[in-house]
C-alpha cells in the first residue's frame, strides 16, 4: 500500500489504485455456478432456451472481459504494493470472461441444436456440444493448470491476506495463512474442475463431468458469497485508510 503512519495508521491513495475485484469475483462465482447448471441441463437432456443462457453468458462475459482486460493491461494494483495481484485476479477474470463471451456468440448462432427435445435428440445434442467445445477446451485445461500455480504461490508467499483497516477479514490480520489457505482452496477446486472438464468433454465421462461440476460448483457458490461480501469489506477498508 501507499503508506503506513504510526498515529492514524494505514493510508490508501485509492485515485492511484482503483481496485475492483468485488465485481469481478462476483460474476466469476455466478459464471462457474451457470456454467454447471447448462452442463448438468445439456448431460440430462433437459430442455434448453439457448437465448436465455446466450444473454447469462454475455452478461457475465463482459463484466469479467473488461475489467480483467483493464487489469491485465495497466496493472492498477501495482501502485500500492500489489503487483501479483494484477496477475491473480486480472489475467483469470479475462480468461473466463473471454471463454463466457464464446459460449454465448455459440449459444446464440446454435440455439436450435441446444433447444432439441429430450430422448435420441437430446443423444445428438451431447455430442454436438462435446465436438464444439472439444478444442477450446484444451485452455482450460491450461489455465486449470495456472489456478493450481496461483494457489501455490499463495500458499508460499503468504499472499491475500487483508489489512487490520478492513472489516471483517482484517480480524484475521495476525494470521495471514488463514485467508491464504481459503483463497488459494478455491483456486484448486477451480483448477480441479477445469483440468478434469476436458478430460471428461473428450469421451462424455459421466464420473469426471460431476467431479468437475462439484468443484466449479463449490467454488463458485464461495466466490459469489465472498464477492457479495467485499462489497461491504472493501467499502470499510476504504473509508477506514482514505
Amino acid at each position: 500500500m501507499t503508506g503506513l503512519l504510526a498515529q492514524d495508521g494505514l493510508k490508501i491513495n485509492w485515485v492511484e489504485m482503483p481496485t475492483y475485484n468485488t465485481v469481478m469475483a462476483l460474476a466469476a462465482g455466478v459464471g462457474l455456478v451457470l456454467v454447471v447448471a447448462f452442463g448438468w441441463q445439456v448431460v440430462n437432456h433437459k430442455p434448453i432456451v439457448a437465448e436465455g443462457w446466450a444473454a447469462a453468458f454475455a452478461v457475465l462475459g463482459v463484466i469479467l472481459f473488461l475489467t480483467g482486460l483493464h487489469m491485465t493491461l495497466t496493472w492498477p494494483l501495482a501502485s500500492g504494493g500489489f503487483a501479483f495481484d494484477n496477475i491473480i485476479f486480472g489475467e483469470p477474470a479475462l480468461a473466463f470472461g473471454a471463454l463466457m463471451l464464446g459460449a454465448a456468440l455459440v449459444l446464440w448462432r446454435r440455439a436450435p441444436m441446444f433447444e432439441m427435445a429430450a430422448g435420441d435428440a437430446g443423444g445428438i445434442r451431447t455430442d454436438q456440444v462435446r465436438r464444439l467445445f472439444g478444442p477450446i477446451s484444451v485452455f482450460v485445461f491450461a489455465l486449470g493448470l495456472a489456478c493450481f500455480a496461483i494457489a501455490a504461490a499463495g500458499w508460499t508467499y503468504t499472499l491475500f491476506a487483508a489489512p487490520p483497516e478492513e472489516p471483517i477479514s482484517g480480524e484475521f490480520a495476525d494470521y495471514p495463512w488463514i485467508e491464504a489457505t481459503f483463497i488459494s482452496g478455491l483456486y484448486v477446486l477451480t483448477g480441479i474442475g477445469a483440468v478434469l472438464l476436458p478430460l471428461g468433454l473428450r469421451k462424455m465421462t459421466r464420473p469426471l463431468l460431476i467431479a468437475a461440476g462439484v468443484a466449479w460448483g463449490i467454488a463458485g457458490v464461495v466466490f459469489t458469497l465472498f464477492g457479495a461480501l467485499n462489497f461491504f469489506t472493501h467499502i470499510g477498508l476504504i473509508v477506514n485508510t482514505q
